[in-house]
């Protein structure tokens, strides 16, 4: 059986993928009013109460795979709950915790389960990435890369969230580009990173630079500042080319002695009917095919080794 678990945006996004696939799920969420949102988007009904009250009269079993798409504040919580019920497999919505440091301090529990527990960064299934990837091994591989992560602090400062959600946006939002950048040139091991704060009182840091080197012998650099201009974008250079992923869903490059960009076209239905990379990352997570999933053992590393460190 396939369990998702939330009725807000997220587990609308899956759900819209598991009707176009003909899946049964069962839905379990908190709230009524959110419930009856669900109901007429979708024509699933869910059982409302919360997974403490569904767990009252029922457990989970090794052949379930659950999708936890409750909001950032509940989701180790939630999973906790879940893996504690039996659950076999489970995709939790990135980043897994509210912040680095739960994520941590849940760590000795998670052993016990993170090899069937995978961290949902869509933004791997992304077309555009599938593509860029395919470009690069045309090209005889990465040479260096260039990210950025910057927020619009600006929007998101007037935004209604939970407590300790704006204060962790970088862990919560930001590293979905630094996953992807090291998802394709490799993880770093050789490198140097420097932050500074800002004047948002709402996030301890706001200005990022770093650069090294990746276990692929990639060199890459970072420069990013949420109280200036900016955006996400990575940029990936070979021997033959540039290649930009700006915004990440559309696909650019810039051959070697030109100067215009020029936009690669492929094709991206997928990620046009359903929300991006959400399809493939589903379909990977339910044939449990690991290549591309990023699991909570690796998520754990990053967040203490890379995330951290990028912050700190």
């Amino acid at each position: 059986m396939i369990y998702i678990i939330g009725t807000g945006p997220m587990a609308l996004a899956y759900a819209k993928v598991l009707v176009h696939l003909d899946k049964e799920f069962t839905v379990i969420g908190r709230g009524k009013a959110s419930a009856e949102t669900f109901y007429s988007a979708i024509g699933v009904q869910p059982i409302t109460g919360g997974i403490e009250k569904y767990l009252e009269n029922g457990k989970f079993c090794k052949q379930d795979n659950i999708i936890i798409a409750t909001g950032t504040e509940t989701l180790m919580s939630t999973l906790k709950k879940v893996l504690l019920a039996g659950a076999g497999s489970v995709l939790v919505e990135k980043p897994a915790a509210i912040s680095i440091e739960e994520l941590i301090e849940n760590e000795e529990f998670l052993k016990l389960y993170q090899e069937n527990v995978f961290v949902a960064y869509n933004r791997r299934f992304y077309a555009s990435v599938i593509e860029a990837i395919k470009l690069i091994e045309e090209d005889g591989g990465l040479e260096s890369m260039h990210f950025e992560f910057t927020e619009w602090a600006h929007k998101i400062e007037p935004l209604d969230k939970a407590p300790g959600v704006k204060e962790n946006w970088f862990f919560a939002n930001s590293t979905h580009v630094i996953d992807l950048a090291f998802f394709i040139a490799g993880k770093p091991k050789d490198w140097k990173a420097y932050s500074q704060k800002g004047k948002l009182d709402w996030h301890p840091v706001t200005k990022f630079v770093g650069a090294g080197i990746t276990d692929k012998n990639v060199l890459f650099s970072y420069n990013s500042n949420w109280e200036s201009a900016g955006r996400w974008g990575i940029e990936l250079m070979t021997f033959k080319r540039k290649i930009i992923l700006k915004p990440l869903e559309e696909v650019q490059f810039q051959i070697k002695g030109t100067i215009d960009a020029e936009k690669f076209t492929f094709d991206e239905s997928l990620d046009q009917n359903f929300k991006p990379g959400l399809f493939n990352q589903l379909q990977a997570f339910l044939n449990f095919e690991k290549t591309n999933l990023i699991s909570l053992k690796m998520h754990i590393e990053n967040s203490k080794y890379i995330y951290k460190k990028i912050i700190s």
